[in-house]
């Protein structure tokens, strides 16, 4: 097998082997090539320790050199080139205590997760693949390199790690891998919430975000996101659906676009369902209040794993107004834009088709119709530049002082007077007719 090498990685790998060491190109990189995909970083091993591999290069970075890494610099690009390694006794689950050089690729190629990143490529050897990573491509599966056991001693995030690549890839983990992460599971306890955000992250956006229902099989989601697990353990007897709110969930993600902020709000967006289930007489479930239910215990969940202000203010506002019911006129439609705000409300039409289309065939068609007309009724206010906030108005606060009133909170009424007026006959946004309401709302004041 061929792999097209960049020239810096080549040049790298030469002048290495050049120097009598041996070098590849390894791990993600080998793999992203095998699949026809252009990886985003090269890494490369090598035989030569780091004092030697800074000797071979006039521009390097100290990146790790108690780990064996030097960054490379050739033309303000960098490589990391990392000396082959045996790793030590684990302690943290996610630290080797002490790390031991090797002159051998296979001592290792035998320390990496799975196979499918236990490769290795040059130009004078080509593939190198000691552990089937080839086979388990062509299979479609996600193996541990030797004892999987092992592997996730040595860094328990591998267990996410696993059905975060099965789900990029669409590709099953293997029996004896899914077997040690049963039993494995709870040493995630041991994780940074930021490693662990990452991952999940890279799981929800993957082709296959609803292998997260892998992470509930194996016990993983019951150590990052126990309130999933409480989602898949409560049912929905209810006509509008026909999975349970875990499942619902799952097919929410695959309905809508593999965009972080999208994802991470279908993933939450029913989440406060169970603590909010009642079943009437007819043995009918409903989860009345579980958008404000669930609005809280997202934030605090994204606050547990670390997420910046910005993603949790949009994922916030999916779970709060998921299923907020818009009036079916354009003054309606005006004021649920005023509300939610105008940055915000046309992802509401993206949420809401994906909520349905992860519903029973109950009224589908009619929801989906309904939500079409709200949308077109938007687009048609967003062509009419119709007034939707205070910043659209056609009169500001200057203009008012202009008039005689003072800066302080009945200004600020009197502008939202004039806002709740034009929200509902925008045609009255003139600045002559504002102007001329506000004098007489001054007046009041005086």
């Amino acid at each position: 097998m061929q792999i097209q090498l960049p020239d810096k990685v080549n040049r790298i790998i030469n002048a290495l082997m050049a120097a009598g060491f041996e070098a590849y190109a390894v791990g993600g990189c080998v793999r992203d090539s095998v699949l026809g995909r252009a990886p985003n970083d090269w890494d490369i091993t090598t035989s030569a320790k780091p004092a030697e591999v800074k000797e071979i290069f006039p521009r390097t970075i100290d990146t790790g050199i108690k780990h064996g890494t030097v960054t490379v610099m050739l033309d303000k690009e960098g490589f990391e080139v990392t000396t082959y390694r045996i790793d030590g006794d684990y302690e943290d689950g996610r630290h080797p205590k002490e790390v031991t050089f090797t002159a051998c690729l296979e001592e290792d190629l035998k320390r990496r997760d799975f196979t499918i990143n236990a490769m290795a490529y040059n130009e004078q050897d080509g593939l190198v693949d000691i552990f089937g990573g080839i086979q388990d491509i062509e299979q479609e599966v996600i193996r541990c390199v030797g004892d999987a056991q092992e592997r996730f001693t040595e860094d328990a995030l591998r267990m996410l790690r696993a059905v975060r690549f099965s789900a990029q890839l669409g590709y099953q983990i293997e029996e004896g891998t899914q077997d040690a992460i049963r039993k494995m599971a709870p040493n995630l306890k041991l994780i940074s919430a930021e490693r662990i955000q990452a991952e999940l992250v890279k799981l929800v956006v993957s082709p296959h975000p609803d292998y997260l229902r892998t992470a509930y099989e194996t016990g993983i989601t019951e150590q990052i996101l126990p309130e999933f697990d409480l989602c898949m353990e409560t049912e929905q007897n209810n006509p509008h659906h026909c999975y349970n709110v875990g499942e619902h969930i799952l097919h929410a993600m695959l309905a809508i676009e593999p965009n972080k902020v999208l994802r991470l709000g279908m993933l939450f967006h029913d989440i406060g369902k169970p603590q909010t289930l009642t079943i009437d007489e007819e043995g009918i479930t409903h989860n009345k209040g579980h958008a404000e239910v669930g609005e809280k215990m997202t934030k605090d969940i994204l606050n547990r794993l670390k997420f910046d202000n910005d993603t949790l203010d949009k994922v916030l506002k999916i779970v709060r107004y998921h299923d907020h019911e818009i009036g079916l006129n354009e003054s309606g439609v005006r004021r649920a834009a005023n509300r939610m705000g105008e940055d915000f409300f046309p992802m509401l039409f993206a949420v809401q088709r994906a909520d349905v289309r992860a519903q029973s065939d109950y009224m589908r068609e009619e929801k989906l119709q309904k939500l079409a007309y709200i949308q077109q009724l938007y687009e048609g206010i967003c062509q009419r530049r119709e007034c939707l906030s205070l910043k659209d108005l056609a009169v500001t606060g200057s203009d008012l002082i202009a008039l005689g009133m003072p800066p302080g909170k009945e200004m600020g009424t009197i502008l939202h007077e004039l806002l709740e007026l034009v929200l509902d006959e925008p045609k009255r946004n003139t600045r002559e007719e504002l102007l001329q309401i506000s004098r007489e709302k001054i007046k009041n004041y005086k």
